[in-house]
């Protein structure tokens, strides 16, 4: 079988189940394919071949005598270098924590191995992942495959660049404001943003997280197909109790109304008309489909959403960032730091206890209107993909990069599920759209966005485009 790297991860573990193709065949091509690009792009910073084909080998000894490796049965897939994965640092982009060697794995790594996945290699990420662009003083910089001259979005923007480009065929990346979602629109791909509770994740290797982190950040899946994502989703849900806030939810909920709220400019967002008309194609490929789609003005709060969200994840212990920043001497993640400054400098105890009070009265009213609007269809970001380092370019340029950001920052504080999914090409520049819906009802997302997919023309894995 050639051009094993061009398959779905579905593809490849229903072709290794059935021995069609051998886990260690499939490892060889997503190493074939990393050597073969990677060079380029810089997506994977930490890989051990070796390793790797003694995993894909076990993959295939287990398959001769009989047993089931389980759903993800030989598929090589990347983690990103702000989780455990014993033996690897977990670095997180930081010269600071470069021999910060795991002495166990996270839960997403454990369940990814469970599920029978075969680990290619780690992906990089912007110092302390801050950014919605990827380069750090430690690893260096992650270009886009598709277009050089562009962010690859951050701070999975190595994962979304490696899958893009055919290393490996399902990638996990995290999610605090964006970091998932907004590299899966830059590189052209599709990205889910699980709710709270749905994937259990704790590094041992480092200090508990904070509020923010506890209540926000998520790890999830990004892919080519909205039916990988599925596959990646159900992996890495497996239940683990070092995370206390992981919860036995179904991963597919009751029957609900197939309707959609499409909004376009959610908190007066300036969105740009390529987006506009992404969007409107993307609800245009819903109705074909058969579901309910109507145009609204307004959603539940978001603007408010982003304030408090900023307060929970950077407020709480700010000083302490800043300070760590300063040491690293990172200019992305000082930079992210100062643009935030005013929101998240001297905050209070009480400040963060009235942050977490409109935690709940804003996830309150997004849960209600998704009574109504079981699914919502909005912008991913206002503008198409930045420029490679935009937010670098002074405080103007670092401004209008939050502004276009708003659905990427305020949607985490509520904890509901969030999808981009990639509706095509406007030029060089990838555009897509976003997908919310009620807590744990990641199945209605994508529902949707596998609508929306079989509409229009999947992402296929691409060599990389030169600046």
């Amino acid at each position: 079988m050639s051009d094993i790297w061009r398959l779905s991860a579905s593809q490849v573990a229903a072709s290794i189940r059935q021995r069609k193709l051998s886990a260690t065949e499939a490892a060889q091509a997503a190493l074939a394919r990393l050597d073969a690009v990677n060079p380029q792009l810089n997506a994977v910073v930490d890989w051990r071949p070796d390793e790797v084909l003694q995993r894909a080998g076990a993959i295939d000894a287990a398959l001769a005598r009989g047993e089931d490796p389980g759903p993800l049965a030989g598929v090589p897939v990347t983690v990103k270098i702000n989780i455990d994965q014993a033996g690897f640092a977990t670095s997180n982009g930081l010269n600071l924590q470069k021999d910060l060697i795991a002495a166990t794995s996270s839960p997403v790594v454990d369940n990814l191995l469970k599920a029978g996945a075969v680990i290619v290699g780690r992906t990089n990420a912007p110092a302390f992942s801050y950014r919605w662009f990827t380069g750090n003083q430690l690893h260096g910089t992650t270009l886009n495959p598709r277009d050089a001259t562009l962010t690859p979005g951050g701070s999975s923007g190595g994962a979304a660049s490696s899958v893009a480009a055919g290393i490996g065929h399902l990638a996990h990346g995290t999610d605090i404001a964006g970091s998932i979602r907004y590299p899966a629109y830059a590189c052209g791909v599709h990205g889910l943003r699980p709710s709270l509770g749905r994937v259990a994740a704790w590094n041992a290797a480092l200090p508990e997280r904070s509020i923010g982190g506890q209540v926000m950040a998520m790890s999830g899946p990004i892919a080519r197909t909205v039916h990988d994502l599925r596959l990646g989703l159900a992996a890495m849900a497996a239940p683990d109790a070092r995370d206390p806030w992981w919860c036995p939810a179904p991963l597919v909920g009751p029957d609900a109304p197939r309707t959609v709220a499409l909004c376009l400019r959610p908190d007066g967002l300036d969105t740009q008309s390529e987006i506009v008309s992404a969007l409107r194609d993307a609800g245009d490929r819903l109705r074909d489909a058969g579901w309910t789609v109507d145009e609204v003005d307004a959603l539940p709060p978001i603007c408010d959403a982003l304030d408090s969200q900023v307060v929970l994840w950077m407020g709480d212990g700010y000083e302490a960032m800043v300070r760590a920043a300063e040491r690293e001497g990172d200019p992305g993640a000082i930079t992210a730091l100062a643009g935030q400054a005013g929101l998240a400098q001297g905050i209070t105890a009480v400040q963060l206890s009235a942050a977490l009070v409109k935690r709940a009265t804003i996830t309150r009213l997004w849960q209600l209107f998704l009574e109504r609007y079981p699914v919502v269809l909005l912008p991913v970001c206002a503008e198409l993909p930045f420029a490679a380092d935009l937010d670098l370019q002074g405080p103007a340029a670092y401004a209008r990069v939050w502004q276009a950001q708003l659905t990427m920052i305020g949607l985490p504080l509520t904890g509901l599920p969030a999808l981009t999914v990639s509706t095509g090409m406007v030029g060089k520049s990838p555009v897509g759209v976003q997908l919310v819906a009620g807590r744990f009802r990641e199945d209605l997302c994508l529902a949707a966005g596998e609508a929306i997919e079989a509409r229009g023309v999947p992402p296929m894995p691409i060599d990389p485009v030169a600046a």
